[in-house]
């Protein structure tokens, strides 16, 4: 089996996030402009075509340059391009090659959702052998022998060539006395912000009222939910609902959500860490299956409550940890 890159998972959240800021400024473009069409005299130039080009570009610049700069080039490129042709999915599933296609929003997100989930587990397992990250080492190499590397990324190249045996890593460091050395480049403008914005968050989600605040509302909203469904459904406004299965995915989604909080809330005294354990789950179920039935009801609406679900889990989720350091 070929040898796994270090920063796999990088390239594919790099892929992921491209391909979903692709569809949103895609569809938030369209609808501004009043949807235009690119071409005439019976033709029209989808912009599915433009994605595929993009996609062909990122894999022939990760084809042929070397080293991790051109990959995550490539892994942006094709992102973009994949969100490009993701985006007209509704035309390629019905008959009548329909962009507005109700469930299109919801298959879009789907795919999404997996390709996270695939990531996720890629971060999780990317737990590399001896030779592999002698590997990587080599790799960081051939891709500084150009431009060079910084002193910080020598000693990330040396680092990773702990445990190969003497030999290797005398071997590794005779080689990277070859490679040019290149000065530190000056921060961007934006990373302090950045900086400053990640160490904001951190704090927000270790606010004791910012939890209790999130786990409240992880245990009335969906009970909300479910009572909703079942009030429209009682004075008939549900029949004049389109997108019945829909309707039924958001409504066992939020069943499922209320009786994995409901058992979370009835355990916050006697097994906190547990509990946080199933408010994890019941934002998770939310995630990948609730939302997945609310982008076809609510269309791409539903962005503003899959980035307020995002938060809950930040929230949840450190909650989660710090318990399990402090157990």
């Amino acid at each position: 089996m070929p040898p796994r890159a270090l920063a796999a998972a990088a390239y594919l959240q790099a892929f992921v996030l491209s391909g979903v800021a692709a569809v949103l400024l895609t569809r938030a473009y369209l609808r501004a402009t009043g949807y235009p069409q690119l071409g005439g005299g019976g033709l029209h130039i989808a912009h599915v075509l433009w994605g595929g080009l993009l996609m062909t570009t990122g894999l022939g610049v990760a084809l042929v340059f070397l080293g991790g700069a051109a990959r995550m080039t490539g892994a942006i490129l094709g992102g973009i391009g994949f969100g490009l042709f993701i985006d007209e999915v509704g035309k390629f599933v019905t008959a009548r090659t329909d962009y507005f296609y109700a469930p299109a929003a919801s298959i879009i997100y789907a795919i999404f959702a997996i390709l996270v989930v695939i990531t996720q587990a890629v971060r999780d397992r990317t737990r590399l052998i001896p030779a592999e990250r002698t590997a990587n080492a080599l790799d960081a190499m051939a891709g500084g022998l150009i431009d060079g590397l910084t002193d910080r990324r020598r000693v990330e190249v040396l680092l990773l060539t702990r445990g190969s045996g003497a030999d290797t890593e005398a071997a590794v460091a005779a080689l990277l006395d070859a490679v040019p050395c290149r000065e530190s480049p000056p921060p961007r403008f934006w990373q302090p912000w950045l900086a400053r914005g990640r160490r904001v968050a951190v704090g927000l989600t270790d606010q004791r009222w910012v939890v209790r605040s999130v786990v409240l509302y992880v245990v009335v909203n969906p009970a909300l939910t479910v009572v909703g469904v079942v009030i429209d459904g009682v004075t008939g406004t549900l029949d004049e609902e389109r997108e019945w299965g829909a309707v039924l995915g958001v409504s066992a989604s939020a069943l499922a959500t209320a009786v994995l909080s409901v058992t979370a809330a009835v355990r916050l005294r006697g097994n906190r860490l547990g509990a946080f354990r199933l408010f994890k789950l019941a934002i998770l179920v939310d995630l990948l299956f609730g939302q997945v039935f609310n982008f076809t009801v609510n269309q791409f609406g539903a962005v503003a409550a899959l980035a307020f679900d995002v938060f809950l889990l930040a929230v949840v989720t450190a909650e989660h940890r710090r318990l399990s350091r402090t157990r």
